[in-house]
């Protein structure tokens, strides 16, 4: 199956870009709510993070204190290293198999907010990169979860740079004001994938040619 992995700094409208693609009918893989899934009580992420962190890190109905958690791991780059240790390679395994069950669409995307810098590359056949101005990021992503400036740009500055990301994107789309013609840039290239989807299975052994 032909994969397209959606990915762009922090507050950088994926979820915006990524339902666009939604409403055209493509299956969306998000691994941020893989992430929060492996993190309920039940799972062996959610036993493994209680046992490092404490039972502190629980909030008052026994799940985990996702703001409690993110203020460490932000702040502290040891832990964030250990988490991210622990939960990559159950993210990537649980991507691929949602991926293998959506085997009879043209294509799936995968939203992946960390695709460089976890090296989940090899997850996708082409990347498409959501480019916003760090500053409109920092407003954003203050507004949406409520955090201070510094904290804002501490998370940013832990994320590669948006020079960084475009130079190894197949695609791209601006996201940096409401003047930026989302629908058609979407739209655009949900048409290229498709044609691109159709020549990846025409080349499959046993396809017609």
């Amino acid at each position: 199956m032909f994969s397209v992995g959606l990915t762009g700094g922090i507050a950088s409208g994926k979820t915006t870009i990524s339902d666009l693609f939604a409403a055209r009918g493509v299956p969306i893989i998000d691994t941020d709510v893989i992430s929060r899934s492996l993190l309920q009580p039940g799972e062996r992420a959610f036993s493994q993070v209680v046992d490092h962190f404490g039972s502190e890190i629980l909030d008052q109905e026994g799940r985990i204190d996702r703001a409690l958690l993110r203020q460490i791991v932000f702040s502290r780059p040891d832990q964030k290293s250990w988490l991210e240790a622990m939960l990559h390679p159950l993210i990537f395994k649980r991507s691929h198999d949602e991926m293998k069950r959506q085997a009879g669409s043209t294509y799936v995307m995968v939203v992946i907010p960390l695709l460089f810098e976890t090296n989940f590359q090899a997850l996708v056949d082409r990347i498409l990169v959501v480019d916003c101005p760090a500053e409109v990021q920092i407003e954003r992503l203050m507004r949406r979860d409520d955090i201070s400036e510094e904290l804002a740009h501490s998370m940013l500055a832990q994320q590669l740079t948006n020079d960084e990301r475009v130079a190894r994107a197949h695609d791209l789309i601006l996201n940096g004001d409401s003047g930026s013609n989302l629908e058609q840039q979407v739209e655009n290239l949900h048409r290229q994938y498709r044609r691109m989807a159709v020549g990846a299975d025409s080349g499959k052994p046993g396809a017609d040619t």
